[in-house]
């Protein structure tokens, strides 16, 4: 039965995920945390940091990670095929269509409204973050962080995967250095 769940959550964030990974996100949440609880909100975010470091699409990593997690190789499989899946046949069977029908004032509106969409969900779910960052680190160090990555993404011009790569590296470090200073107080 987790084959088949892991198929069918994949394969929904697939299909609706219009508009490519940032869409698809949101979707991969609503799935893996909301509906089947395979993860928290908290081992999400790592995911998504994680995927985010790595090149390539960002729903296909996340699925296979996150089918890895829950099912192994096999999982992997599932739920990266189940990510894919849909594009695949929506390119077969639509794109040829849209191609010949863009210039419809019906199609072409319809292709508009969905930026619109997509940019809801992906503030629906960065408002979600920030109010779990605002319970665990504060609003100030929050706003902080903020302010640090709006310089350093827009104005230094620095890729995401660098910062978040080294966001990661420190965090690591500082939980090595808090579980070397509980062991110390321990022996102490």
């Amino acid at each position: 039965m987790l084959y088949v769940d892991i198929f069918v959550a994949f394969f929904r964030s697939g299909l609706l995920g219009y508009g490519g990974g940032p869409s698809a996100i949101p979707l991969v949440h609503k799935e893996v945390v909301e509906r089947y609880k395979w993860h928290t909100d908290e081992e999400f975010t790592d995911i998504l940091a994680l995927a985010n470091t790595l090149p390539g699409p960002i729903a296909t990593k996340m699925a296979g990670y996150i089918g890895y997690r829950l099912a192994g190789f096999n999982g992997l499989m599932i739920a990266t095929l189940a990510t894919v899946l849909p594009t695949v046949i929506a390119m077969i069977l639509l794109l040829g269509a849209v191609a010949n029908l863009k210039d419809m004032p019906r199609v072409s509106g319809a292709i508009a409204a969905v930026g619109p969409v997509v940019g809801v969900m992906l503030i629906v779910m960065t408002y979600d973050m920030l109010k779990k960052d605002w319970k665990t680190q504060g609003i100030l160090i929050t706003l902080l962080l903020i302010a640090a990555n709006l310089v350093v993404l827009q104005w230094l011009n620095i890729h995401p995967g660098i910062v978040i790569g080294v966001l990661i590296l420190y965090a690591l470090l500082k939980r090595d250095k808090e579980a070397g200073e509980g062991k110390a107080r321990e022996t102490a």
